[in-house]
């Protein structure tokens, strides 16, 4: 017996029906362009926002921040995994603030593949603030090859910080506060008005494949600074700024930092500790693999003379490490003062202990290529150089070293001849 071919139509699409609320659904939702995805067969969601679906122009000159602040808002509100977007296009922001807890989010994943610039008017900025500020939140995931543009040119002529230590600080770029495994990968950060990236009270945080720009000209503009973290990985990436690469600040612990490609600008640094009272201690720091080239420093260690409290760094270890045409390859300097003059030259009371430089190679653009400068009020402990093998670059005088207040330890290869 044949079946009528109305219903062999109507049960073909009833099958369909079916299948599709087992395995998957897509459901465009009301006009703020949320969906719901279904990502398993437990029926778990996740969430997409687009901030063009919030009003955001993306032509480079109307002010989007309304709609950046209404996209995270809604992301933060909402459950389980969440997506939020950034397409393609130019942005205007002005300062934006993506503060949580995200309470019933399990991720927030936010995929920038747009240009962002930020507004040229310092009036709209808080003192020592950010452009780009996340707070507070668990389970960042920040992709998508996008560029933050802080246009600092404009600004940079306002920054008085190398004359006044009192000086009115410019914003950071990005700023991280209290995250909680946070990961930032495949992003651009071009001139900075201050430091590109800011990592601070933060818990497993991981930075690759990360591209950081300003010109070797340009104040204070930090490529990543690092302060009162922990569990913190940076890798595979490359920084060419005006000052430090990275800097290690105060009271962090577990930091790792690997395969940089650093310069031009002022090295890897730890530091500048000891300026403030009550700083925490800096603790198991890896640096490995890294290339340095063309900066003003190498691997430096700067403390303040004249501390106003006894901290201390210890067991931090520098390995595998090439210095093209670097000046100052390996410093310590406890004697730090980036002014004209200091007030005070009391000795520093950060005690520095079980360091180790291993595998050194490369040229220095400077005769003394190692200078141990330790506190004479805490002599330097247990500071170990191993094979280290710096050649002058210009070639025409004998490479130096120098030490005081410290009895380091010599093994292998040791090129500058050890200081005494």
């Amino acid at each position: 017996m044949s079946l009528d071919y109305s219903f062999v139509r109507f049960l073909l699409l009833l099958s369909l029906f079916c299948f599709q609320c087992v395995f998957g659904r897509e459901r465009a939702a009301d006009s703020v362009g949320l969906q719901t995805i279904t990502v398993d067969h437990k029926a778990k969601s996740s969430f997409v926002f687009n901030v063009k679906s919030f009003g955001a122009k993306a032509d480079g000159q109307t002010d989007d921040s309304k709609a950046f602040t209404a996209a995270w808002k809604e992301a933060c509100q909402s459950k389980g995994r969440v997506h939020l977007i950034i397409p393609r296009g130019k942005y205007m922001v002005g300062p934006l603030k993506f503060s949580g807890p995200c309470r019933n989010v399990s991720a927030l994943n936010l995929r920038m593949n747009g240009y962002l610039k930020a507004t040229t008017e310092l009036s709209k900025y808080e003192f020592g603030g950010g452009w780009i500020q996340f707070s507070w939140t668990k389970g960042l995931t920040l992709t998508g090859g996008g560029t933050f543009d802080g246009q600092g040119a404009k600004a940079w002529p306002h920054n008085k910080c190398s004359k006044d230590s009192n000086c009115k600080l410019l914003p950071t770029s990005l700023k991280f506060i209290g995250m909680n495994k946070t990961v930032i990968r495949g992003i651009s950060s071009v001139n900075s008005k201050f430091f590109h990236i800011a990592v601070v009270d933060c818990h497993y945080f991981k930075g690759s494949k990360l591209k950081i720009q300003a010109p070797e000209t340009s104040p204070n503009t930090d490529g990543i600074h690092i302060e009162r973290s922990s569990s913190v990985y940076f890798s595979s990436s490359h920084i060419a700024t005006g000052d430090d690469c990275i800097s290690v600040g105060e009271g962090n612990s577990h930091v790792t930092i690997t395969s940089i490609a650093c310069g031009p600008g002022h090295g890897i640094s730890v530091g500048s500790l000891g300026k403030y009272p009550n700083e925490g201690d800096v603790s198991g720091l890896v640096v490995r693999d890294c290339t340095i080239s063309g900066t003003t420093n190498g691997i430096r260690i700067k403390t303040w003379a004249n501390s106003p409290g006894r901290s201390a760094a210890t067991n931090m270890t520098f390995t595998n490490i090439v210095m093209n045409n670097v000046t100052n390859p390996i410093i310590i300097d406890q004697l730090y003062c980036p002014f004209r003059s200091c007030a005070s030259k009391t000795p520093s009371k950060v005690k520095l202990s079980d360091i180790y430089f291993k595998n050194i190679r490369g040229t220095s653009s400077s005769q003394v290529a190692v200078a141990l400068e330790c506190s004479k009020g805490i002599p330097c402990q247990n500071i170990y150089l191993e094979d280290v093998h710096l050649n002058l670059a210009s070639g025409k005088k004998e490479i130096t070293s120098t030490c005081s207040n410290v009895k380091a330890k010599f093994i292998g290869t040791q090129i500058p001849p050890p200081c005494t």
